[in-house]
């Protein structure tokens, strides 16, 4: 079966939103690629007064650095595209109020014609939950699983009800609805995290890292799927951080996804071995503008297809 391939969409300081978000989702769209994808960060503190994923000393990417929001960008891709499925990987859906989020999604899902699929997770900054002002960064699971029980709730049957700790819905009527239920796909990076995916989602959006590793943890996550006794096929889509290099990188130290497009390929069908129905494909701000972007863009999908991926 052919691995599904989609693109992430320019959100970094390079780019022209209005003018590239558009082109280049029209053009990945041409190009075959199936889904677009946005993350978020939602600020840069300078200086860090946290490491990156808060490891202490880790310094935060330059890509990071003034990085559109994620639910706007998407929307500027709506009008410009037909089929391809527009997600969020992820979401810190804590940020955000829940039913606001719930609504907007709802909204978008509807725009789209039923095209939306909302990653969401937790995240790890102090900061960001400081900014946000919705919940205490302790409270972030909580919090989640609120978002989740709300956006069940509001894109269901109306009248909407829900009682919760943040969002009170008495009975109402909230529209408008999704075009269809929109996918929650969740990571599953800690034992609580493994828990509230098995028990509340529809699906897996690991980060690929390395073969071995996503394979341990694919192992992992469909054990835990079966033994909740779900029986429906497992959704997963991968998101793959590339570090492309014009020419080759042979140092010992390469990564998963580092060097040319030769490279990448070659990872991303070591990848695709393990079963993940689909992966994204992040540059970054490796590219210097939008039609660098479409042409990386269209040289790694065309050389993936030709490798059989």
């Amino acid at each position: 079966m052919t691995t599904r391939l989609g693109l992430s969409l320019p959100q970094t300081h390079q780019y022209d939103l209005g003018r590239d978000v558009p082109d280049v989702a029209r053009a990945a769209e041409e190009i075959g690629y199936e889904s677009l994808w946005v993350l978020e960060r939602a600020l840069f503190p300078e200086p860090a007064t946290q490491g990156l994923y808060g490891v202490p000393g880790l310094p935060w990417p330059e890509a990071y650095r003034g990085l559109a929001e994620p639910l706007v960008t998407l929307t500027l891709a709506v009008s410009a595209t037909r089929r391809a499925r527009l997600g969020t990987s992820v979401l810190v859906a804590p940020l955000h109020g829940p039913f606001q989020l719930a609504r907007t999604l709802g909204t978008l899902d509807a725009a789209s014609g039923g095209r939306v699929v909302a990653g969401f997770g937790t995240g790890w900054s102090l900061d960001e939950y400081a900014a946000a002002g919705v919940a205490p960064f302790e409270e972030r699971g909580q919090v989640l699983d609120e978002v989740i029980g709300v956006c069940r709730a509001v894109w269901g049957q109306d009248p909407v009800v829900y009682e919760g700790r943040l969002t009170k819905i008495a009975s109402a009527v909230v529209a408008p609805k999704p075009a269809r239920p929109i996918p929650i796909l969740l990571p599953a990076n800690s034992k609580k995290a493994l828990t509230r995916l098995v028990e509340r989602a529809d699906g897996w959006m690991p980060v690929a890292m390395g073969v071995e590793q996503l394979a341990a943890q694919s192992r992992q996550v469909r054990d835990a799927w079966a033994g909740q006794g779900r029986t429906e096929p497992l959704q997963s889509v991968a998101r793959a951080n590339l570090q492309y290099t014009a020419k080759a990188y042979d140092g010992a130290d390469r990564a998963p996804f580092q060097g040319s497009v030769e490279q990448i390929v070659a990872d991303l069908a070591a990848h695709a071995e393990v079963g993940v129905e689909e992966f994204f494909l992040d540059f970054a701000d490796a590219p210097r503008d939008a039609q660098e972007l479409k042409d990386l863009a269209a040289e790694v999908y065309t050389a993936a297809r030709a490798a059989g991926i």
